[in-house]
């Protein structure tokens, strides 16, 4: 276990007697700290430089830590929560295979 996994939150904090799910709120719990505000209105996680904050992960974890207290998937998301649409990738990712031969013809 690296250095970094013992100095999470979710190792030192107390777990509400409600949780019915430990795994996801301990992950959730993480993912939330993660994306922390930056004091100037954005998310303090390198991957949502320059998104306001609440970012959205933050509010999926803010989900996730409610399903894990017993919260209902069918729960409306908090306000401004993004979409499933919203999480569509603007470009398709691409696959194992386009890496792949993109390495061999750059080998070749």
């Amino acid at each position: 276990m690296s250095e970094n996994a013992i100095d999470r939150h979710s190792h030192t904090a107390d777990r509400p007697a409600e949780v019915t799910d430990p795994l996801l709120w301990r992950l959730a719990l993480d993912v939330a700290d993660a994306h922390a505000p930056d004091g100037e209105g954005g998310c303090d996680h390198l991957l949502c430089a320059g998104q306001d904050w609440p970012c959205g992960p933050w509010q999926q974890a803010q989900r996730a830590l409610s399903l894990a207290q017993g919260g209902s998937p069918d729960e409306a998301p908090a306000p401004g929560a993004p979409r499933e649409a919203d999480w569509a990738p603007s470009a398709p990712l691409p696959s194992w295979s386009t890496e792949q031969s993109r390495r061999k013809s750059a080998a070749a």
